[in-house]
């Protein structure tokens, strides 16, 4: 597999925000969204095994496993490292961008399956596998990153087409100021929750975090 880089930080999104956890970031992404914050994995990596990856994690004082990228699912071997976690008593969350199918993955005990989906100011929208919210389970998290109205629009419009089962996160763009998204989320009562992105908050927008 290539992989970008494998760090250990806390997780600054999402339904496990604030828990120490390492990070496996792939290489190579599918999709050039507009506000993305690791244009840095598009390319560069390094060709490890699965063994190799496993024995560098070991060192890290965690069982919270974070598959990230890029996109993991660009990858053939991702599901078997997935696999091979699992079977090493890790728990898993894997983030993945909304264009590839995630069907074969659900059902998985210990896999958290974070999917993204991505709205118009990314004019990666076109390209997501709606289908793939009907893969959630409970135990699973849906999220939206949000830049303006429109937006936020496109993703209730989604919701209420859709009517996902796991929790929701609305994510603004870095730099957007959250207040309008929060405003906006209590006028209309969504049952949905606010990500502030933890990592960047503690650290700024530094790689490795």
């Amino acid at each position: 597999m290539k992989i970008n880089e494998i760090f250990f930080s806390l997780q600054g999104e999402g339904l496990l925000v604030g828990t120490p956890c390492i990070f496996i970031r792939t290489s190579g992404c599918n999709l050039r969204c507009t506000y993305c914050d690791t244009r840095y994995a598009y390319e560069k990596g390094t060709e490890m095994t699965i063994q190799e990856i496993i024995e560098t994690i070991k060192r890290f004082p965690s069982s919270d496993v974070c598959v990230t990228g890029g996109e993991p699912l660009m990858q053939k071997d991702t599901p078997r490292l997935i696999d091979c976690l699992l079977k090493k008593e890790y728990r898993v969350c894997l983030e993945t961008n909304g264009s590839y199918s995630i069907q074969s993955l659900g059902g998985k005990k210990s896999l958290i399956l974070s999917l993204d989906i991505k709205c118009p100011s990314s004019c990666s929208d076109k390209q997501m596998n709606l289908h793939n919210i009907h893969f959630l389970s409970k135990k699973d998290q849906l999220k939206f990153i949000i830049r303006n109205k429109k937006d936020y629009q496109y993703a209730k419009d989604i919701l209420n087409k859709y009517a996902p089962i796991c929790p929701v996160f609305f994510q603004p763009v870095w730099g957007t100021n959250p207040k309008k998204i929060a405003l906006w989320i209590l006028q209309d009562g969504l049952h949905v929750r606010l990500s502030m992105q933890l990592h960047k908050l503690i650290w700024g927008t530094k790689k490795g975090v």
